[in-house]
């Protein structure tokens, strides 16, 4: 019997031979990845094992792995393999989020031992989870996407209901609003969630090669091309391919983009003959791209085959309610990541957070949660917007913030909130009433809001 599965990241092929070796003999089922971005291909949210990684790779390096894994799922361990120069390096990754490290040269039982521990973490993590499922409480894309606002509401719905059909989908959103997140968890919904989940970065693909990164090339194609290499689009065979922010693709490309998604096929340069492509495509952009076909930036008709299904992922302007929640839970995350003592987040603070605009969106508070878990103060917002309400208009926003904050701080409990608050119960009642607040958003599972 398996001691559970282990995704081994070297671009060293003889050390990541003789690694996975020594785990398969200890008895882990051991998956091998030549560099991070076949890591990242391989593991979605409620991965089912932990990941071993060299720190020094060329491209992304372990660290930068360590992170994006983290964005996927915070919770899957990560081990990582270090030189003896890269110590202060390990230690820090380890404040980071790591979960642990190993020096080479190291004793293989010595690595068992430390994926051991991991995988017990990780089984634990996954079993909770599935608990707190059975229990009515919040799933894994409530865990993924936070929010009680009728925006995340539907949008959630939404995805439940897409996620598991092989439609391509168009994801627009302003920047830092988790868009990305949005496709992992439409790929996981679906029947491909054990296939390749391909992300390709369309604004970063090197204009000279774009073509031969994303359709692959025979030997002898163009002058360098001394073997034949497949393109990340085949990579993704029976899985699914992000286009991120599409709109930045070149229109050339656009065209032959085009014939893929119409007709699933890819012609590699230099080859005669075309290749059936199973995939499902979906796309994200900044912008809604009918104005970049307005402009003549972006094919009508590459449009029209793309946005079978339109997903528009809201900003937390258009989702204030959420902002206190979201905050509370990256800093209970920030705090796990670091190995620090869960961090109080006081009703004041909370209020505060909600005025600010967060242009960064999601992707920004995430930064101030880390802050605020690291005991760094936050800023005041530079950017507080126009101030022109009326004196009552602006003491009821303060007076209904507070209240939320409140709320939101002790899990919707209220005798906790009208005692901090200073409140008789019945002055909290009729104050909610008077602000429209709702203490069933606030309440956590369990609990009935009035303890």
């Amino acid at each position: 019997m398996s001691l559970g599965r282990i995704l081994l990241v070297d671009d060293e092929p003889d050390m990541r031979l003789s690694t996975a070796q020594a785990l398969d003999l200890a008895g882990f089922d051991v998956e091998e990845a030549p560099d991070a971005q076949a890591a990242l291909d391989r593991v979605s949210f409620g991965f089912a094992g932990i990941l071993v990684t060299d720190i020094r790779m060329p491209g992304m390096d372990g660290l930068s792995l360590m992170c994006r894994i983290r964005e996927i799922d915070a919770d899957i361990p990560v081990i990582l393999v270090t030189g003896h120069g890269d110590i202060q390096l390990a230690v820090r990754a380890m404040r980071e989020g790591a979960y642990d490290f190993v020096e080479k040269p190291f004793d293989a039982g010595q690595l068992a031992e430390i994926a051991a521990r991991a995988m017990g973490y990780r089984r634990v993590v996954l079993e909770n989870r599935v608990l707190r499922a059975a229990a009515g409480q919040a799933d894994d894309l409530e865990t993924r996407l936070v929010g009680r606002s009728n925006a995340m509401i539907d949008l959630r719905r939404r995805l439940r209901t897409i996620g598991p059909t092989d439609a391509d989908v168009l994801i627009v959103g302003e920047t830092g609003v988790g868009k990305e997140v949005v496709a992992r968890a439409l790929h996981d919904l679906s029947p491909r969630a054990g296939r390749p989940f391909i992300a390709i970065d369309c604004a970063a693909l090197p204009a000279a090669l774009i073509e031969s990164e994303l359709f692959g090339h025979e030997a002898g194609a163009f002058p360098g091309a001394l073997r034949a290499r497949y393109g990340k689009f085949e990579h993704a065979r029976g899985g699914t391919i992000l286009l991120d922010e599409i709109g930045s693709m070149p229109w050339d490309v656009q065209g032959k983009l085009l014939r893929v998604v119409q007709d699933r096929m890819i012609f590699p340069l230099g080859a005669n003959e075309g290749r059936a492509l199973d995939v499902r495509f979906m796309a994200t952009s900044r912008q809604p791209l009918e104005e970049e076909v307005s402009a003549g930036r972006f094919r009508a008709d590459l449009l029209y085959r793309l946005n079978v299904v339109t997903l528009h992922v809201p900003p937390l302007t258009a989702r204030r309610e959420d902002i206190q929640l979201l905050f509370i839970k990256l800093v209970q995350e920030a705090a796990a990541r670091h190995r620090r003592p869960p961090v109080a987040v006081s009703p004041q603070l909370l209020a505060a957070i909600s005025e600010r605009p967060w242009p960064g969106n999601v992707r920004e508070l995430r930064n101030a949660a880390d802050r605020h878990a690291l005991g760094i103060a936050l800023q005041p917002a530079e950017d507080r917007g126009p101030v022109a309400q009326r004196l009552a208009q602006r003491v009821a926003a303060f007076e209904r913030d507070v209240i939320v904050a409140a709320l939101a701080a002790h899990g919707g409990r209220l005798k906790p909130v009208y005692e901090s608050l200073g409140l008789s119960r019945k002055s909290l009642y009729e104050k909610m009433q008077k602000h429209l607040i709702d203490k069933t958003h606030y309440v956590e599972s369990g609990e009935d809001g009035e303890g």
